[in-house]
Parts: C-alpha cells; sequence; structure tokens
C-alpha cells in the first residue's frame, strides 16, 4: 500500500462562485464568506515536475474586523476517495475596509508527490475540484464553510507540429503531422491521448491569426497525421481545445515557404 501524504486536499473551464449561504457552513457569530476566487478564475494546470503554487482570494466580512484563516483546505470531487493532493502553504490578508478583508491562501501542488497520496489511481483527481475554510474575525467569531468555491484541476498536454516537406511546390500535398501527450499523475510521465479531436490551424505569412483548416483525431498513440494543398507560404500549428480532466493545449507553429 502506497504510503498516504500529510497534506490537505486541493487543486485553472470556468470557475463557480459560491457564498457562504449557498454551502454547508457552521460557526459563531456574523462572520462570514462573500466570495472566494481559485486562481484568479483559472484553471490548475499541473504536469509531471513543475512545483504549481496558485492562489485562493477569500473575502471575509465581520462587524469588528476580520482576524484571517485559520483552515484552508480543497479536494477533487472526481476522485475515487474524494481527496486531493494540495498543501496550504501561507496566507496573507488585505483589509478592504473596517468590517471587509480578502485573505489569499496559497495552494501548492508538488508532482512528485501525487502518486503517494492516495491507492487510488490520481488521474482520477482531474476536473472538478472545491474549496473549504475556517475564518476569524477579531472579535473571536469564526466560521468553518465548505464549498466555497468550485474550479478545475487539469493535466498538463503537450502538442507537437511537423510540416513537410519544406518547401513545398505551391499546389503541392503537404504532410503535417504531431502528437497530443498528457500528463500521467501515476509514473508522472506524458502519454499520448488516443481518440481526440485537434484542430488543424493556418495562418499566412504576413497574417496576424490562425484560421481552423480541417479537424483530425488522434490515433491510439495520441499521433496526428493529415495532408492538404499548399497555396500559400505561412505557418501550420494543431489546436487542442482541452477537455474537463486535461489542458488546452496549442503547438507551436511550423513555417512553411513554397518554391
Amino acid at each position: 500500500m502506497r504510503h498516504r501524504l500529510w497534506a490537505v486536499a486541493g487543486g485553472a473551464a470556468a470557475l463557480a462562485l459560491l457564498t457562504a449561504t449557498g454551502a454547508h457552513a457552521e460557526g459563531e457569530g456574523d462572520i462570514r464568506v462573500t466570495k472566494t476566487v481559485v486562481n484568479k478564475g483559472g484553471n490548475v494546470i499541473v504536469g509531471t515536475a513543475k512545483v504549481i503554487d496558485y492562489p485562493v482570494a477569500i473575502t471575509i466580512k465581520d462587524d469588528s474586523g476580520v482576524k484571517g484563516l485559520s483552515h484552508v483546505s480543497t479536494y477533487s470531487m472526481s476522485a475515487h476517495e474524494g481527496g486531493g493532493f494540495a498543501e496550504w502553504v501561507g496566507s496573507s490578508c488585505v483589509k478592504k475596509s473596517s468590517t471587509t478583508s480578502v485573505c489569499t491562501a496559497t495552494m501548492r501542488i508538488t508532482p512528485e508527490w501525487i502518486p503517494g497520496y492516495s491507492d487510488a489511481d490520481s488521474n482520477k483527481s482531474a476536473g472538478r475540484w472545491v474549496v473549504n475554510a475556517t475564518v476569524k474575525a477579531n472579535d473571536g467569531d469564526y466560521w468553518i464553510s465548505d464549498d466555497i468555491a468550485e474550479y478545475k484541476v487539469k493535466r498538463a498536454a503537450q502538442l507537437t507540429t511537423d510540416a513537410s516537406p519544406e518547401p513545398v511546390t505551391k499546389g503541392a500535398q503537404l504532410t503535417v503531422k504531431g502528437k497530443l501527450s498528457r500528463a500521467n499523475w501515476e509514473d508522472l510521465k506524458y502519454h499520448g491521448y488516443p481518440g481526440q479531436t485537434v484542430r488543424l490551424q493556418f495562418r499566412a505569412a504576413g497574417a496576424a491569426h490562425y484560421g481552423t483548416v480541417k479537424t483530425v483525431k488522434t490515433d491510439n498513440l495520441g499521433r496526428l497525421s493529415t495532408k492538404v494543398t499548399a497555396t500559400a507560404a505561412g505557418s501550420w500549428r494543431w489546436y487542442f481545445p482541452g477537455t474537463t480532466t486535461t489542458s488546452l493545449k496549442v503547438s507551436a507553429g511550423d513555417a512553411v515557404a513554397l518554391r
């Protein structure tokens, strides 16, 4: 059995904001959480090596003024055990008025710890996460709030592009290949992501934007390959819009000149 880490559960699509009145809460006095924003409203993207720190900004109100946070945790709603692998590593508060402060907790995900956090498949933790917090006031009031925000923790994606031949004769066939991979949180490696729809995009030389030419599905190893007619010089790239568990990814462009 793998060792379970002693880290508070944690974790960016769309962020759902909940007030304390809309979540399970208990405590003493009139202190309340009025708003919570995770990672400035973005998804939390986790790969295989880089340590990820992200903010949880909690707006708190009490008639005596806000003292701070005494607990913050965040966990996966998708995982088999309902757990997570982020730790609360610090916080600071900014006073907005005599009654209101914004206290920001810093959460940290260390990929090398992820495989040991649970006996379940760690990849099942990707998707929807929620935040819990205990807040305290200057007069001793406190409030324990569950589900004060929802957000997404996603597996990082990688995407490559290779167009050939280079240069290509105008009107000839150009082959554009690539590969879509995503982080596996069990072995901390990237593996091909099969069966995903990816957009092939082109930007003509001198143009400001890319446009979608066609869509292609990845094979069982995450590979992409298609043929197009070369009508102008420019750059080709692949665009993956992401899923509920895997991040959006855009490959670097591969410039192709005409003969």
